[in-house]
């Protein structure tokens, strides 16, 4: 019986490493894909990996099988990844059309926050999309957003990103970084260096260049 165990929580967490590794992969590509064409797309990439532990196991445990019956165990290892796939994104609400209808969808709504641009919102993750900007944070050519459910590095220029959040109550800290008002939870000044605490710890520089700005506008 433990051995049972053991097969189908390996088996089940194979299949979500599949799913995390999907996302972070091909997100950024496949990010304006319908969003049942992407479900079906993840399903793919965790049934084949989920498939292979099986026909391995089977081969251990057995003995060499038949290769026909390997369509059969894909085909039921899908359904299966399908199904938990599709209430997974039912759930976090993000079934309803591509990454770009949903970023615009909240445009003007009642009731809903500042819309951010689709420029932005279309590079991030899936699993980002919706969540709140706290920060983002210049890193060579690259962007770090910074979100309540964690971060990624976009392909994008701080300034556009800035332009995507100006509906949003925040404000530039540094050459480098960009703060939403509402994510600082402590702000500390000492031995001339200034520093915003956001609600996940991280910790964004004030320079000299905007400290005077943010203190004149009750950052401080």
């Amino acid at each position: 019986m433990p051995w049972v165990w053991i097969y189908w929580t390996s088996l089940m967490g194979l299949g979500l490493i599949a799913a995390y590794a999907f996302e972070r992969v091909f997100d950024r590509h496949l990010g304006d894909w319908p969003r049942p064409a992407y479900a079906v797309a993840q399903s793919i990439a965790v049934t084949l990996p989920v498939t292979l532990a099986v026909a391995l196991v089977q081969y251990l445990t057995d003995g060499p099988f038949p290769l026909e019956i390997l369509p059969m165990i894909f085909f039921f290892v899908w359904v299966i990844a399908i199904v938990i796939v599709t209430i997974t994104m039912v759930v976090e609400g993000r079934m309803g059309g591509s990454g770009s209808a949903r970023a615009g969808a909240g445009d003007g709504g009642p009731g809903e926050g500042p819309a951010i641009g689709a420029a932005l919102t279309e590079k991030l993750p899936v699993r980002l999309r919706e969540a709140p900007i706290l920060a983002l944070q210049a890193e060579d050519h690259y962007l770090r957003v910074h979100t309540p459910l964690g971060d990624s590095l976009i392909l994008m220029r701080l300034s556009d990103a800035i332009a995507a959040v100006e509906a949003l109550d925040g404000a530039r800290t540094h050459r480098s970084w960009w703060v939403a008002r509402e994510a600082v939870t402590d702000a500390n000044k000492s031995g001339g260096r200034a520093t915003l605490t956001l609600s996940t710890g991280v910790q964004a520089p004030v320079s000299r260049t905007h400290a005077r700005t943010l203190r004149e506008a009750g950052w401080f």
